[in-house]
């Protein structure tokens, strides 16, 4: 039984997937839902349920099941996210007569939205940032740091930039559109230019076979997200920034934190927050937004105004 469920399992999953990239959903966003999905779906195969077996009761069981496993909050209502989404593809399909996950999240993740935030994610001092990034003597993954910190981008938009995205004469980057971004151009100042610089270099004798600013030695290949993350979270693990043991937010430093530093320190040096939420590239949210226009030379004027210095070595 289990054998054929998982069967089934595969070609639900890639029924689901083509129906994530016909609603436009992002690649980064499709890779969550099926974690989500695959995860529920093991679940439902080591109890030896099936996608019709699910009931209020296998649901709650799962709640409870994700709940011992440590699951926060946030990371909960994902699940629950994703197989909202799942089960309204099911009955589209007409696999299933209707979307059960509605109702048990209208009655038990109210009480995860009335609860506290989750603690502040991590926020290093201009200092201890300096000293991060001054700590690496890998150009690939100093350069990576510094372009983190310096223009707040998320990984998965630092991963898709090419070389022939930077722009020299103004030190800007263009980069991929994405449905979360509105504006796509994001500055840098001469030191993340003198880091860029040097990988470049490094870069240029490994000779990749692609225009990916960033590879992997061993490949030559686009750098991945996993890649990534390991190139940042050992340096932030040698200094003490990362805990990978604690349960606490506050005890971890991964690559999100530089955004985080980035928009905090911007704020805190004076920068207007239209202006952050520009460099952000926030989604204009309200219809106002659509028609309010930064100039782009004084929105680089303030962003060489407000980055913090970190003193590249």
């Amino acid at each position: 039984m289990k054998a054929e469920a998982i069967s089934d399992h595969a070609s639900l999953i890639r029924g689901f997937v083509n129906d994530c990239k016909l609603k436009g959903m992002t690649v980064e966003s499709i890779r969550r839902y099926m974690s989500s999905v695959r995860i529920f779906l093991k679940f439902l195969v080591d109890k030896n349920l099936t996608i019709k077996d699910v009931d209020l009761h296998v649901l709650r069981d799962f709640l409870q099941h994700i709940i011992d496993g440590g699951a926060k909050r946030k990371t909960i209502e994902n699940y629950f996210s994703a197989l909202s989404s799942f089960y309204d593809y099911l009955t589209f399909e007409g696999i299933v007569d209707r979307n059960i996950v509605l109702p048990f999240r209208r009655r038990y993740l109210r009480r995860y939205k009335n609860e506290p935030e989750d603690p502040q994610r991590k926020l290093l001092s201009v200092e201890e940032m300096s000293r991060l990034v001054n700590s690496i003597m890998d150009p690939r993954d100093k350069a990576i740091a510094v372009l983190l910190a310096k223009t707040g981008v998320r990984r998965g938009e630092l991963l898709r930039i090419d070389v022939d995205d930077i722009n020299w004469e103004d030190y800007s980057i263009m980069l991929k559109p994405t449905p979360k971004r509105s504006n796509r151009v994001v500055f840098f100042d001469e030191e993340c230019a003198v880091a860029l610089r040097r990988w470049l270099k490094v870069r240029e004798k490994l000779n990749p076979p692609t225009k990916a600013l960033f590879i992997r030695y061993q490949s030559l290949n686009r750098l991945d997200r996993n890649g990534l993350y390991t190139a940042i979270v050992k340096y932030a693990k040698r200094l003490g920034y990362h805990n990978p043991n604690s349960p606490r937010l506050e005890d971890h430093f991964g690559p999100h934190c530089f955004r985080h530093w980035f928009t905090t320190w911007l704020i805190r040096n004076g920068m207007p927050r239209e202006y952050v939420k520009e460099l952000r590239g926030d989604r204009r949210r309200e219809a106002i937004d659509i028609y309010y226009h930064i100039d782009r030379e004084e929105l680089r004027r303030a962003y060489l105004a407000c980055i913090p210095k970190l003193g590249i070595i």
